[in-house]
C-alpha cells in the first residue's frame, strides 16, 4: 500500500471511534502491537530529542525499503510512534521524503496531545524523514 492509502486507512480507523477516550485506548492497543526493536538498538544514539519520555527509533534499508523499528517507555507515546511506523515502515526514502503529515491533523492528534507530547510528534517525524534522507543519500551515492 502507498503512504496516502495507509494514512487513509488511519483516517478512518479513528473516525470509529466516537471521542478521544477510546481513541487513546485504541492508541494503546496499536503500541501493544508494535514489533519490537532489539535490545541493541536501545541505546542513546536512537533516542529521539525532544519527547518527553524516551522514544528509540531504529531504521535499515531492506531493498529498497525503509523498515522501522521503535519502542517507547510511555504507553500513549508508543502509540504514536506506532503510528507513524504504520504509515512510513516498508516504504522507499523518496516516498517518505515526498508524503505530507495531513493525516495527523486529520485525526486531530495534535490538538489532542499536551505541547511536550506534540513537541514529541513533531521530533518522531523529523527523525523518520532524516533516516529517509540519509538512505536517499546512500542509494544516490551508489548509482
Amino acid at each position: 500500500m502507498t503512504i496516502a492509502q495507509i494514512q487513509e486507512e488511519t483516517i478512518e480507523d479513528f473516525d470509529l471511534f466516537d471521542d478521544w477516550m477510546q481513541r487513546y485506548e485504541y492508541m494503546i492497543e496499536l503500541g501493544k502491537s508494535l514489533p519490537l526493536i532489539d535490545a541493541q538498538y536501545k541505546t542513546e544514539d536512537n533516542i529521539i530529542k525532544g519527547c518527553q519520555s524516551k522514544v528509540w527509533l531504529h531504521a535499515r534499508l531492506d531493498g529498497d525499503t525503509i523498515i522501522y523499528t521503535a519502542d517507547s517507555d510511555a504507553i500513549i507515546t508508543k502509540g504514536i510512534i506506532a503510528i507513524l511506523i504504520r504509515v512510513f515502515s516498508n516504504q522507499t526514502p523518496e516516498q517518505i521524503l515526498q508524503a505530507n503529515t495531513n493525516f495527523i491533523d486529520q485525526i486531530g492528534l495534535k490538538e489532542h496531545l499536551s505541547p511536550t507530547r506534540a513537541n514529541g510528534l513533531v521530533s518522531m517525524i523529523k527523525k523518520i524523514k532524516l533516516y529517509a534522507v540519509a538512505f536517499q543519500t546512500q542509494i544516490n551515492a551508489s548509482l
